[in-house]
């Protein structure tokens, strides 16, 4: 069966570094994006200068609909999805007494929701094909919390938990579901922390630095063909937890 790949969230940051590293492994792949539409375009067109097979498609993870439309056009012009890469996130720097509703729906709605409604869109193909991988995106926050990013946190412990509850349930289907765990990385979305931050973290980082989206992307890669592996979550974070 051919190898089709679609990565949320991949016009830039760690989804980007995924899409580019699948494709060199021969995966056909779709690049998902939400707002950065000209990102996504630019990225689709240098994967095809490159050799790849590839297509992009602006969909909010959190509309079902959406996400329902997009997978349907990526089995036109590709085939059947056999890897989902849930990376699409959003994150909001708060204390906890300061969380409006709102933000707190639409992150639980991105950063959950969002697997929830690509899992049911693909998992209908990968059952009846008997085989298929599902990579989860973590982060360390979802092993050890985070003061002032506690909704972010709260979803990312619950994608562990979703990880591992459905790799026990798909197992048997042939289906493989993981989850990568990054540490600090250095993206968009860690840059808003201010340098003085990132300098603070790094320096508590058994390797005394950030960690590159590409380095995230080969632990992707790595699960992407890892035929025995199941229900793991495969950190990738400098060493930060043994602290």
């Amino acid at each position: 069966m051919r190898k089709v790949a679609l990565i949320t969230g991949s016009s830039r940051g760690i989804g980007r570094a995924c899409a580019e590293a699948l494709a060199k492994d021969g995966w056909a792949v779709c690049i998902n994006c939400v707002e950065r539409a000209d990102l996504a375009e630019a990225l689709c067109e240098k994967l095809r200068a490159e050799g790849a097979d590839a297509v992009w498609v602006q969909a909010d993870v959190a509309d079902a609909e959406a996400v329902k439309a997009m997978v349907l056009r990526i089995e036109k012009e590709l085939g059947k999805i056999t890897l989902l890469v849930n990376n699409a996130g959003i994150a909001k720097q708060q204390l906890f007494q300061d969380i409006d509703r709102a933000t707190w729906d639409r992150v639980f709605a991105v950063n959950l929701g969002g697997c929830y409604n690509t899992i049911q869109a693909v998992l209908p193909s990968m059952l009846h094909e008997h085989s298929g991988c599902i990579i989860n995106m973590s982060s360390i926050w979802g092993r050890h919390g985070a003061s002032c990013e506690v909704t972010y946190s709260a979803t990312k412990h619950a994608i562990i938990g979703l990880t591992r509850s459905l790799a026990a349930e798909l197992a048997p289907s042939g289906i493989r579901v993981n989850a990568v765990a990054p540490g600090v990385i250095d993206t968009d979305m860690v840059q808003v922390l201010g340098q003085e931050t990132l300098d603070m973290l790094a320096g508590e980082i058994p390797l005394g630095r950030l960690g590159t989206p590409e380095e995230v992307s080969r632990a992707v890669c790595y699960l992407a063909e890892a035929s025995y592996v199941t229900g793991q979550v495969l950190h990738v974070d400098g060493g930060f937890p043994i602290i």
